[in-house]
């Protein structure tokens, strides 16, 4: 199978800033599990004027494998993808660790 670069972008959800981490604007936004095409990316973005300094991904079923997680090019959000070995979809969450730069 052929990785497309098809992106998938939903409503993020966003916990409040915690003021005890000592990390200035520190937020995590995640955008919950949602099925997609195997290999699909799926991207959260950090609200504006922040970066993100950490994130991670989850790949979810029953034979899931998640294939890669990491930061967008421009240091604004996280991206995740995954497949099944079984299935043509593949559930996937991704979450984003977003402070002020």
């Amino acid at each position: 199978m052929t990785p497309t670069s098809h992106n998938s972008e939903a409503p993020a959800s966003h916990e409040a800033p915690r003021a005890d981490e000592g990390v200035p604007g520190y937020e995590v936004v995640t955008l919950p599990n949602e099925n997609v095409p195997n290999f699909q990316r799926r991207t959260v973005y950090c609200p504006p004027g922040k970066k993100v300094i950490g994130g991670g991904a989850e790949a979810r079923g029953n034979t899931a494998i998640l294939v890669g997680s990491f930061p967008t090019d421009d240091e604004r959000g996280w991206i995740g993808l995954g497949r099944q070995t079984s299935a043509d979809n593949v559930g996937i969450s991704v979450f984003a660790i977003c402070a002020y730069a």
